[in-house]
């Protein structure tokens, strides 16, 4: 009995040291370790989910942690006490390896066994050559390879995609180059799969999926697939898993190819440390709006440690003080943004903005946007884009709602770079207005167009949504002639809505409506996409009306119009 009292004193002594180590802090927690973080849900319920620690900072003797939920949006990082951590579940960061370092640096990346043969025959040649010369060569540099941001986009799809649609660009950064040789061995392999017999007499010879067009349209004639619609309560089929074109410009395997040399507001992740992982502005007061910043952008460093930072929100100019954004507004002449209107119904207006012409509003645009973006990167040379900026108009002037860029000149048919609602104006449909804005320009410029991937999770989302209800519109507007069921193909979809037709098929298969009955394909409409289909167009007060649209496409291959 004597020697179990003396157990538990001992125990029970142990436990009263380790609480009073851990509150006196003995317990370092550095950059790197994961613990559990008290933070509160969208129900406002409390929730520890893990996170990692990426800066630790002393204000007054008081340490403050900054911290990433694993799992969770970038968005969501913040500064935290330690009265919300739980130490009792903490992780020290491991301990890696110690390999050999690339030219001995410390904290190069290991070379490996290819890459070190391959500097070794490249050197061994680039040697021979400069000793006849007399020169001395200088030691070449690894280059950054491209990181897939494939963990960009997380939403779920009832069916697998195509190669070549929207959602299958998303694990690439940069779209493969095109090879011939690999095209036509792609069709060799696959067209035992393009034609299927039906009950032994009738075959389909052809791709469901035409080959892209090129900038300008073609008309559609009978050479599609027919596709029909039935508008009742069949059951659905099975989806049928449509092959690409073999001209398909998008990477079908994931894999990161050389950066295209275009003006791709792309993020690469290659050169991502610990300074960009963390938001470095706390809050941008922009007219009446104060928005915290959602990821970092590269302000100049004095204004990184300022509480507020103020833009004008006609010209966005950042200012460190209300005393000088009030100084600057005495001074500022302009009530709305650089450049052409050519749209304005009622109250909203778009401005279009030429990068090179307006520099300095161009750049000021995407310092402002990159604190929502973090799938994209800045360019501070804005020449191969215009901006389209999306005002409110009240007695003061047009207040900025939201812009999209695009290139003045893409070979991918994008007809959107960045695009961006700023969070004041978020959940009111204005990001589909500007979606229905960049496509009604694809309209007038005679092509069909797409966003440059990868989308962010909201991006992605709001597409879909805008697909769906554009698609569905259409397919629910058809009237059956002579009493047969209404037709219609891939390529005449595209063509109304100058959706590309990669983004047609994934909005189809998205929504399960593709299926293969009787040798034919058709789209089939259950009463519940229907009746969702209207409800979610009851509450679309807001459309583009292409007669308010003034708008002259320009030919930006000649370089005398940039």
């Amino acid at each position: 009995m004597q020697n179990q009292r003396d157990s538990r004193s001992v125990t029970h002594f142990c436990v009263r040291l380790i609480k009073k180590k851990m509150a006196d802090h003995s317990v370092e927690i550095t950059e790197g370790c994961r613990l559990p973080v008290l933070r509160k849900n969208q129900e406002n319920e409390d929730e520890w989910p893990f996170a990692e620690i990426l800066s630790v900072k002393d204000i007054h003797g008081k340490k403050l942690y900054y911290v990433h939920y694993i799992d969770f949006n970038k968005r969501l990082d913040e500064w935290v006490t330690p009265d919300r951590l739980d130490i009792k579940k903490l992780q020290f960061p491991k301990k890696e390896a110690k390999t050999p370092m690339k030219d001995g640096l410390p904290g190069s990346r290991p070379s490996s066994p290819e890459r070190d043969v391959k500097k070794s025959l490249d050197l061994h040649v680039q040697s021979a050559s400069a000793t006849s010369r007399g020169k001395t060569l200088p030691t070449p540099k690894r280059k950054a390879e491209s990181v897939s941001l494939a963990t960009q986009v997380t939403a779920a799809t009832p069916v697998p995609s195509l190669p070549g649609s929207a959602e299958a660009s998303q694990a690439s950064v940069y779209p493969t180059m095109r090879d011939s040789s690999f095209s036509i061995k792609s069709r060799d392999e696959h067209e035992p799969l393009t034609s299927l017999t039906t009950n032994g007499t009738t075959s389909i010879q052809r791709h469901l999926i035409p080959p892209l067009p090129g900038r300008k349209r073609k008309s559609c004639g009978g050479t599609d697939e027919m596709v029909k619609m039935f508008q009742n309560n069949s059951p659905r089929c099975s989806t049928i898993y449509l092959l690409p074109g073999e001209d398909s410009q998008d990477s079908s395997d994931g894999i990161p190819s050389a950066p295209r040399m275009t003006g791709s507001l792309v993020s690469d992740r290659s050169h991502d440390d610990i300074v960009t992982r963390m938001k470095n502005i706390d809050c941008i007061e922009l007219g009446r709006h104060r928005l915290k910043p959602w990821y970092f952008s590269p302000y100049p460093q004095e204004l990184t440690s300022l509480l507020i930072l103020y833009l004008c929100e006609f010209c966005l100019k950042y200012l460190k003080s209300l005393k000088c954004l009030q100084r600057h507004l005495t001074k500022c002449n302009l009530r709305h943004p650089p450049g052409n209107e050519i749209y304005r119904k009622g109250t909203i207006s778009f401005f279009e903005i030429d990068g090179r012409k307006n520099k300095a509003y161009s750049q000021n645009l995407c310092l402002l946007a990159k604190c929502f973006l973090d799938h994209k990167t800045l360019y501070y040379d804005t020449d191969p884009f215009l901006f389209y900026v999306m005002t409110e108009y009240d007695s003061k002037g047009f207040h900025i709602v939201g812009y999209f860029s695009k290139e003045k000149e893409s070979t991918e048919d994008y007809n959107v770079a960045c695009i961006l609602t700023l969070p004041p104006y978020q959940r009111r449909g204005y990001g589909k207005l500007l979606i229905e804005f960049s496509y009604e320009l694809s309209k007038v410029e005679g092509k069909t167009g797409t966003p440059e991937k990868p989308l962010s999770d909201l991006g992605l989302l709001s597409y879909r949504s805008y697909w769906s209800q554009t698609i569905l519109e259409i397919l629910m507007d058809l009237k059956s002639e002579n009493g047969e069921r209404p037709q219609i193909t891939i390529n005449e979809i595209s063509e109304i809505t100058s959706v590309k037709k990669e983004d047609v098929i994934s909005t189809l298969q998205y929504l399960n409506l593709i299926n293969y009955y009787k040798g034919q394909y058709i789209l089939t409409l259950s009463e519940d996409i229907v009746e969702g289909h209207e409800h979610a167009m009851q509450k679309r007060h807001l459309r583009i009306d292409p007669k308010c649209l003034h708008f002259t496409p320009k030919d930006w291959s000649k370089r005398g119009k940039w």
